[in-house]
């Protein structure tokens, strides 16, 4: 005994095949739903590739819809053919992951360290005050609270161009004095 969908789908393609642009156009459509359910099933937690499986699966019966032999269920057809898409879906999936290695979330490059986090911030706040102020604070303001170069100059009274050059010099004077440190 066929399914509805299984006559439905093979009275749409049918006549689509005869020549019917409507009744493919509707096929199609069916087609999509069908398939995403079918896919949906198998590749929960996946909705784009379910999706990009039924474009591929779609495109795939539109090229290959001269191998369907009329006699036969137009739905096996279908799911062989879903099957096959699927299946090099997650063999691509699976060579892909085999090129990573997990990362465990105990290692030392993931702890969080609060006396580094501090020795940093303390170590900035030194740099930075070694410099002249019109350099210190367009850096502070623009670099560091994150600011626009307009913004800055209302706030400290400089020019916008005052601003840029206090700001490039003093990354410049930052970084001497970095490349000097052993």
């Amino acid at each position: 005994m066929k399914s509805d969908a299984e006559i439905a789908l093979h009275d749409l393609f049918t006549r689509g095949l005869a020549g019917d642009a409507v009744a493919y156009r509707a096929f199609l459509q069916k087609l999509s739903a069908h398939l995403r359910a079918f896919l949906g099933k198998r590749l929960f937690g996946w909705p784009d590739e379910v999706e990009d499986l039924v474009q591929e699966c779609l495109l795939a019966m539109h090229n290959q819809r001269h191998t369907y032999q009329i006699d036969q269920p137009l739905t096996a057809w279908v799911h062989a053919i879903a099957r096959y898409k699927m299946t090099d879906l997650l063999r691509a999936k699976s060579v892909r992951e085999d090129l990573h290695d997990p990362l465990n979330d105990d290692l030392a490059v993931f702890a969080a360290s609060a006396i580094d986090a501090s020795d940093a911030r303390r170590d900035l706040a030194e740099l930075l005050q070694s410099l002249p102020d019109n350099q210190r604070r367009p850096i502070v303001h623009v670099k560091i609270d994150g600011l626009s170069v307009a913004e800055t100059a209302r706030l400290t009274g400089m020019s916008e161009s005052a601003v840029k050059v206090g700001i490039h010099r003093g990354l410049k004077a930052l970084s001497a004095r970095l490349k000097d440190t052993p």
